[in-house]
């Protein structure tokens, strides 16, 4: 096999042109089952539904290539959703509100960082700690009171599209910060050192690298964005309640690993994750629209999460058999042979 086919091969099995494959069938399923699917105030809708993990996942498949994890999101939607109506209810401009539950979103990815990287503690554990705490504070900054009557301007942003497009103004802020880590992800020095923690954090320190310090920034970034995600979804609800963004962590994490982020770290795109925006949404919305009930649609959910981590997991082990496999058989360098059958060193 010449080197242009072998390279077209690979281009093909490459996870994002398969996710890429699945979306478009998964289009055409849908223009199938009801005219509607393919209209604009679909489109609409079918983003709308899930912008907020969408956003949640750019940060996070960060901090999973880092070989890391942030469980504490759904609860940081909540408590900065609790901490935007008080503040609200209680005279304070929305604006300043904002910024307010900005702080405190990279206050509370402070405190994971903190914890994990200072202490040397589990970020599964000390997520799972924090995710019970925030949704503590959530409850006690609100109880059980709902808060409503928000500024038009600000439940427009949640409810409104691009005049004359069918595109969410939520969108656009999810595309821009998509593209913002994807250039910092695949174009910069940062992102170098973010796979190679996530390879091998020991290698990476002994490099020079300031493993903490990266991981400390993507705990605040995770922190940050998941209250901005709890400001969208408040005004996209045009209220405010401390319960909300429950089971959030679930669909968040299945959207990064289903984009191709390797659970164990040092791997992964963000056109992958944005792909499994996609396609996690147009799923959701076909499945609706054949008025499939909730609970399928968890079902569905979670075993999506079990094949993307199962999938890739057995690729990487066929490929290790086959590469020792191979090991065995090359030829030394400097041996006579024919093209090809000198391995590369």
């Amino acid at each position: 096999m010449n080197a242009g086919a072998r390279r077209c091969l690979a281009s093909l099995g490459r996870w994002e042109v398969l996710l890429l494959v699945v979306l478009i069938a998964l289009i055409l399923y849908g223009s199938t089952v009801s005219p509607v699917f393919l209209s604009s105030r679909n489109f609409a809708n079918l983003i709308s539904a899930i912008i907020e993990v969408a956003i949640m996942s750019l940060p996070m498949a960060l901090i999973i290539i880092a070989g890391e994890i942030d469980l504490s999101v759904e609860s940081m939607v909540g408590l900065s959703t609790s901490i935007l109506g008080y503040l609200y209810a209680a005279g304070v401009p929305m604006e300043l509100a904002i910024v307010v539950v900005l702080i405190v979103g990279a206050l509370g990815g402070l405190l994971n960082g903190i914890l994990v990287t200072r202490m040397g503690l589990p970020s599964l554990v000390v997520t799972l700690g924090t995710l019970a705490l925030y949704r503590g504070l959530a409850l006690v900054v609100l109880e059980s009171r709902g808060i409503s009557s928000f500024p038009t301007w600000f439940t427009t942003f949640g409810f409104g599209s691009v005049p004359g497009l069918p595109i969410p103004w939520p969108f656009v802020l999810y595309l821009g910060l998509a593209a913002i880590l994807a250039v910092v992800l695949h174009g910069t020095w940062i992102g170098r050192e973010i796979y190679a923690i996530g390879k091998n954090q020991a290698a990476s320190r002994f490099s020079g690298v300031r493993v903490a310090r990266i991981k400390l920034w993507l705990f605040v970034l995770s922190g940050t964005v998941a209250a901005l995600a709890g400001v969208i979804l408040t005004a996209r609800m045009a209220s405010a309640r401390a319960d909300v963004g429950i089971g959030l962590t679930l669909v968040v994490v299945t959207i990064v690993l289903l984009g191709g982020v390797d659970i164990f770290g040092g791997r992964g795109t963000i056109p992958g994750v944005v792909l499994a925006f996609f396609t996690l949404a147009v799923l959701g919305n076909a499945l609706r629209l054949t008025n499939v009930s909730s609970d399928i649609q968890s079902i569905v959910v979670g075993l999506l999460l079990i094949v993307s981590v199962v999938i890739p997991t057995l690729a990487r082990r066929v490929k290790e058999a086959y590469d020792r496999a191979q090991g065995g058989r090359r030829v030394p360098t400097g041996s006579v042979g024919g093209p090809g059958e000198v391995a590369s060193p």
